[in-house]
Formats: C-alpha cells, structure tokens, sequence
C-alpha cells in the first residue's frame, strides 16, 4: 500500500530553541497516528506544521493525492495550500470556539465548507448538512441553532461534521478531548472510531492523553523537547515501551 503523507526530516527552530527536530513518519490511507508528549514537546508545532499554519525551516511534507500524484504541501502555492485544507484534509482544533463560526447556525457553519468548493443549490446544501449533522449524533431538529447553544462535546462534533462535510481524507486533530469530562470524551472516541472505520478516515491525533492514543491510534510517535524518541505499533510501544520519557508517561498513566 501506498502512503497518504510522507513526513521527510521535518525542522522548525524559534530562536535556538529546535520546536521540531529531523522528523519523519509515513500515514496510510484508514491509518491513525496518534502523537504524544507532555507540554513543549513539540507535538502541537509538528501539527500545525503539516497543516501549513507554520512555515518549516527544512523537509518535506509529501502528500500522495487520489489520482496518485506527489505534492510537497509546504512547496505549493498558499492558494493551493488553502484549497486542500478546505477539500482533501481537515483541521480540528483543540477548543471548537476557534474552529466554529460562533455566530452562524449549526446548519450554515456545514454549509460555509460546501460554498468554499463551490456549492451553490440552497435545498442539497441544507440536505447535506442535515445528513452530516446525522452522522455525528447532533438531532437535525437543531440545524437552526447558534453553537453557543451547544454543551462542549456537541461544539466538538459540530466541528468534525463541519470538517467532514467535504469527505476530507486526512483529518488533523490537536488535542480533541482537551476539555471535556469523561462520559463525553468518551462518546466522542467511539464517535471518531465509527467515522474512521465506515470512511476510511486518516487520522494524526495529537494529545497529551495516553489513554486517548491506546483506544484510537494504530500508530504512535513519541515526542520530547522536539525530538521523536520513539515510535511503533500503539499496543507494542505502550506495553513495552524502550525509551525512559515513554516509560515514565506510561507509569504516570498507570498510578492512580
């Protein structure tokens, strides 16, 4: 199988301080990355890297689209850049306020992604909208609604419809439970468990939540202080992780 991503010695210094340090990893197609580290790690810049907010100091971010053609993300045009992240990829931020039109329905913050790329026909939109809606367990009854009307967990999965509307391929998630009490974020983790099961969905995950990554990532990247000090099959790395800092946040996990 071919890759989706391809992240090739990926850097990104502030100062002398090195955020991201000669990062690699592949991401296949229905594949969930899953990238833990305590704060400062550098996890969240390796995100928002790849998802063009950061402009590297050197690598490649390479993307192998559906009609199997190469593009180097962080090469392309800043149009082109902005069309993908609208189209083929997806961002979902930690606090669904920055991802949400806070002012606009439910219904017209789905529909807003469907204008983007092009959608014109008022009744489909609103058809799609009320399907996607579906899809993440919010009644449709509530496509009129503002998002400040919705409890934290419903903002959250307004934002993945929102996300999911265009049937991205790759989704970019920065701490998605980040926030929520536990019955919620788990209603989500099996939510995003069925979207990538029944979409085939990739995933890159980031989060400091060990117990988010063994529910949902097939893959794991350890970081710390900007460097990838391991990575592996979840299950292989968590039960028997190598590294000392992967130890530790294991052990840390395991104390009640």
């Amino acid at each position: 199988m071919e890759h989706l991503l391809k992240i090739n010695q990926l850097s990104k210094s502030y100062g002398g301080i090195s955020a991201c340090e000669d990062i690699y990893f592949d991401l296949y197609p229905g594949q969930v990355l899953g990238i833990v580290g305590e704060s400062g790690s550098g996890k969240s810049t390796l995100l928002n890297a790849i998802a063009g907010h950061l402009a590297v100091d050197s690598g490649e971010i390479i993307y192998l689209d559906p009609q199997g053609n190469t593009h180097i993300v962080n090469q392309l045009p800043e149009i082109k850049r902005r069309w993908l992240m609208r189209t083929e990829w997806g961002f979902v931020q930690q606090n669904p306020r920055n991802g949400l039109l806070m002012k606009v329905s439910a219904g017209g913050n789905i529909a807003s992604r469907l204008l983007d790329v092009g959608q014109r026909h008022y009744g489909q939109i609103r058809d799609t909208a009320t399907h996607w809606l579906e899809q993440v367990e919010i009644d449709p009854k509530r496509i009129d609604d503002l998002p400040g009307t919705f409890s934290g967990g419903m903002q959250q999965r307004l934002q993945l419809a929102r996300v999911l509307v265009t049937q991205p391929r790759l989704i970019l998630m920065d701490e998605p439970t980040g926030g929520l009490d536990v019955s919620v974020q788990a209603r989500l983790l099996d939510l995003l468990r069925s979207l990538v099961r029944n979409f085939h969905l990739s995933l890159i995950i980031v989060t400091h939540d060990i117990g988010v990554v063994r529910l949902l990532s097939h893959r794991l990247i350890v970081m710390q202080k900007g460097k990838v000090v391991e990575s592996g099959l979840t299950d292989q790395v968590l039960d028997d992780p190598q590294h000392p800092y992967t130890q530790l946040l294991v052990s840390a996990t395991l104390t009640p």
